[in-house]
């Protein structure tokens, strides 16, 4: 929010949306006199962030849409600040996607979005990832293809958005730690968050899932738990860039 300068009365884009974040929190600040349109390619999140806007008394600031970066029809020169959390480095085509907010904004309107950093510095998803991928003898995803980790390149993440025509591009890293009661717990929600682990598990049987969990469960427990509490806990390094038209 403070890297895109969102504030009362801003007309804010947010791709990716998921189930409403950070879509939410932004039609939070600019209030009744600014807008918020959201996108995400999957209806069933859409359903559930549109539920929460209107539990929220929000809906008349939110609008929200199914599509992706690449080829959502977005109005021309419009927004004061797009975001995308978590969101760019599933993209197939990351500079189609970048362009296309690029011509959303008004000039000097600024983009903002959060990437995952490289895998030693992502426990949260590269422990349960490289389990799996061990565990069923699964060749790792080609290099530069989309996934959690393709734009953990500093370098190449700030030549996408120069070439989308953006300025002043600045980086920030930010610690999140994640802490989780159990192993289990955290077990739990990595797989109902975390798309490639999703991924590799649909293609398992009942029985062999249950005993890949088991093993992902394991690993946390005997590399993550805080000896003070008992409790798992990850840290988690993610990239926050930001560009302006």
């Amino acid at each position: 929010m403070e890297l895109a300068g969102i504030k009362q009365g801003s007309k804010v884009l947010d791709i990716a949306t998921g189930i409403g974040e950070p879509s939410i929190t932004a039609a939070q600040l600019v209030g009744k006199n600014g807008h918020v349109l959201a996108i995400d390619i999957s209806p069933k999140m859409l359903t559930v962030a549109k539920q929460r806007t209107i539990f929220m008394g929000l809906q008349d600031v939110m609008d929200f849409r199914e599509g992706d970066a690449e080829t959502a029809d977005l109005p021309p020169s419009t927004f004061d600040a797009a975001l995308c959390r978590f969101g760019l480095m599933f993209l197939p085509y990351v500079k189609a996607g970048l362009s296309n907010i690029h011509e959303s904004l008004v000039n000097d309107g600024k983009v903002a979005a959060a990437v995952w950093a490289s895998p030693d510095k992502v426990p949260f998803i590269s422990l349960p990832f490289n389990v799996l991928l061990k565990e069923t003898n699964s060749p790792p995803p080609p290099p530069n293809a989309p996934g959690p980790f393709s734009l953990s390149d500093e370098k190449l993440l700030k030549e996408y958005f120069n070439s989308s025509g953006f300025k002043d591009v600045t980086i920030e890293r930010h610690d999140m730690i994640f802490n989780f009661k159990s192993a289990e717990e955290f077990t739990n929600f990595v797989c109902e968050t975390a798309s490639p682990v999703q991924e590799i598990l649909s293609k398992q049987s009942e029985e062999r899932r249950e005993k890949l969990l088991q093993v992902i469960t394991e690993t946390a427990a005997n590399n993550y738990t805080d000896k003070n509490s008992g409790s798992i806990r990850l840290r988690n390094e993610a990239i926050c860039i930001v560009g302006t038209k």
